[in-house]
């Protein structure tokens, strides 16, 4: 069992940045792949970001440019900046965890909401 507690969410205008974090119960140095997702109001959960184990970085177009995702593995923790915040950025954002046998982990999730 792993369990992932995000923190980081908040109010913040349009153009300002947040940075979110994702700790993590025990080591993520032997895992998968471990990403950020958004659920949006009456949206589906879509990948915001993703790293795998081998470092390959995978973006949501949306996210390109303005988000940078990476991870502390000594301090068992993986990062979302997120800068030029847009009101369309709103959401729960959830961190997800892929261990080596394929069972996936979720945290409760931060809340994030950009007003314009």
């Amino acid at each position: 069992q792993v369990q992932l507690v995000e923190s980081g969410g908040g109010l913040v205008q349009a153009g300002g940045s947040l940075r979110l974090s994702c700790a993590a119960s025990r080591s993520i140095f032997s895992f998968n792949s471990m990403g950020w997702y958004r659920q949006a109001p009456g949206k589906q959960r879509e990948l915001v970001a993703r790293i795998t184990r081998i470092s390959t970085i995978d973006y949501a177009d949306s996210a390109k440019g303005r988000f940078t995702i990476s991870r502390d593995n000594a301090k068992n923790t993986l990062y979302l900046q997120m800068n030029s915040l847009k009101p369309e950025d709103t959401g729960v954002y959830c961190c997800n965890l892929e261990v080596t046998s394929g069972s996936n982990y979720w945290g409760q999730g931060t809340q994030v909401t950009v007003s314009s």
